[in-house]
Order: C-alpha cells, then sequence, then structure tokens
C-alpha cells in the first residue's frame, strides 16, 4: 500500500482489553484522573479509550493526613491514602455523569481482606455504565500482617478468585512493582481468572527535609511516579507480556505519545496516563493524538501491527 493511501485512509486504532473494545489504547491512570468529570472541561473525554476511576473501598475513605504529595526531580511522591466516596456513592453520585461518553469505564477497586475486594466487585455487577474492573492488588492484607496482596502469588490469586466468582464484568488486576519477579504474581493472576492486567503501580519511596529531618510525607513513605520510573516499568512490562497470554496494560512515566508507544512495542495493548496528568490535564489526548499522527507518519494501518514488535 502506497504512504498516500495510507495518510488519507481511516488508521484502525482500537484494541481487545479482556474483552473490553477501546476505541484507542490510551486509558487514564487511577488515582490522577479522579472520577473523570473533573477533566471534561479540558479534554475531549470520548478521545480517551478508556477512564479508571480513583481507588474505590466498600465505604467511603479519608485517606492519609497531609502532606501528602511531593514533588520530585523526576517525577513525584504521594501517599493519599487512597481517600475515595466509596463504591455505593460513586454508583450513584459520580458514575451518572459519564454514562453519555462513549470512553469506557473501570473503576479501581482495594481492600484489606479478600472478602472486601469481592464485596465492592458484587455491587458492581450489572450496574450499567462500568465497562470493567481494575484491581488493585497494592494493598496491605490485614490478616496478614500487612503484608501486601501484590507481593505474595498466592494472596493475589485469592483475590483474583474472589473477585472473579462475584462478578461477570471482565477483570483487570494492577501489578506491584515492588517485587523480586512480577512475571511470577503475573502468571499466578492469570491462572486465578485475570482476563487483563496493568502494570507497573507505583515504587515505594521517600523523602526527607534536610532542615527539619523529618519526612516530607505524613505517612513517611510513599508511592513514586512519573519519569523517572519508565525505564523500570517497561522493563516489567516487556516481562510480563512474553509471560501471560492475556493483555498487558502498560503506565510509569508516560508523558509524551513517544512515551507510550515505547509500552506498545514493549507488549502492551494498551497504557495509562497517570502523573502527566497533573502537568498537563489535556496530555492523555495529545498522547492519544500523538500515536495516531505516529501511525501514518510510519505507513501503519493498525495499531495492533505495533504491539509486541520489539526486535530483541
Amino acid at each position: 500500500m502506497q504512504m498516500k493511501e495510507i495518510m488519507s485512509q481511516t488508521i484502525n486504532t482500537s484494541v481487545d482489553i479482556g474483552g473490553v473494545r477501546l476505541a484507542n489504547p490510551v486509558m487514564t491512570a487511577s488515582g490522577t484522573f479522579g472520577y473523570g468529570m473533573e477533566f471534561d472541561e479540558v479534554l475531549n473525554l470520548n478521545r480517551l479509550g478508556g477512564l479508571v476511576m480513583k481507588g474505590l473501598s466498600l465505604y467511603p475513605s479519608k485517606g492519609n493526613p497531609p502532606p501528602r504529595i511531593v514533588e520530585t526531580s523526576c517525577g513525584m511522591l504521594n501517599a493519599i491514602g487512597l481517600e475515595n466516596v466509596g463504591i455505593d456513592r460513586f454508583i450513584t453520585e459520580k458514575l451518572p455523569a459519564l454514562k453519555p461518553f462513549d470512553t469506557k469505564i473501570f473503576i479501581n477497586i482495594y481492600g484489606k481482606t479478600v472478602q472486601e475486594y469481592a464485596a465492592i466487585a458484587e455491587r458492581a455487577e450489572g450496574v450499567a455504565g462500568i465497562h470493567g474492573i481494575e484491581v488493585n492488588i497494592s494493598c496491605p492484607n490485614v490478616s496478614a500482617g500487612g503484608l501486601a496482596f501484590g507481593v505474595d502469588p498466592v494472596a493475589a490469586a485469592e483475590v483474583v478468585t474472589a473477585v472473579r466468582a462475584r462478578t461477570s464484568l471482565p477483570v483487570m488486576v494492577k501489578l506491584s512493582p515492588n517485587v523480586t519477579d512480577i512475571t511470577e504474581i503475573a502468571r499466578s493472576v492469570e491462572g486465578a481468572g485475570a482476563d487483563s492486567i496493568s502494570l507497573i503501580n507505583t515504587l515505594t519511596g521517600m523523602g526527607i527535609d534536610i532542615h527539619t529531618k523529618k519526612p516530607l510525607l505524613a505517612n513517611v513513605v510513599g508511592g513514586l511516579s512519573g519519569p523517572a520510573v519508565k525505564p523500570v516499568a517497561i522493563r516489567m512490562v516487556y516481562q510480563v507480556a512474553k509471560a501471560v497470554k492475556i493483555p498487558v496494560v502498560g503506565m510509569g512515566g508516560i508523558m509524551t505519545a513517544e512515551d507510550a508507544l515505547e509500552f506498545l512495542i514493549a507488549g502492551a495493548s494498551a497504557v495509562q496516563v497517570g502523573t502527566a496528568n497533573f502537568v498537563n490535564p489535556d496530555a492523555a489526548e495529545k498522547v492519544a493524538d500523538g500515536i495516531d499522527a505516529f501511525l501514518r507518519e510510519k505507513g501503519i494501518s493498525d495499531v495492533n501491527d505495533l504491539i509486541g514488535s520489539v526486535q530483541v
């Protein structure tokens, strides 16, 4: 096919993420885009493939005390503590405003016990306007002394099994990078019934005020995100994409379309834009536009041809 024909024809940007068809591979990352409508005046929500809501718990949560966000030289540390309105209020108060949009809506859920995860998934079952569930397993398991579900393949599988039993919605599992072998966790959740996997969640970090000698975050430690984590994220996406058969969604330091394209070439079927939303509220839309432009420039008629095309 001649280049002129590629430039003038419609490019296929749609991708399938575990049974959810996205118009393009650009999503927003949980915790960085509120409940979606906060950004309605600064970008076209319909231009994005999917929106991932901020983490939802079984009951409303106030999160951690401030200070809980600190800018770093190449990103940010946060210890928000998953402040949210709870699954019930989300369904009644937040979701209705999103229903007119074509963009696919994923709720992100978390719990302190396996039973809490299952209960939230059950509340979402059959609710119009929710297209998928992203399960955050980077949360402390209170029955295991606070060890995060996401660092133990057995505990991670237990959460996914419980969620899978309570919902027919597509289940995406968000992996923690704070492990020795992320492919072990990925295989475990795939075996437990995950339809797709997203990664990476934040790396654990800390900052100190040299004058007061106190931690910069009230919670002492927090999650590091932004450009500093991108090389780690790409490496892990590459490894996981080779280790599992289900779709992988990549995130971690995506600021531009070029960043997103690296993840797609590494093996991600879609990407999530996170910290960039704090810097440029329309970042996700610009990433989507940039991917389109790149496909046309390179004469690629289907974005799926780019996925996993890395030459090693």
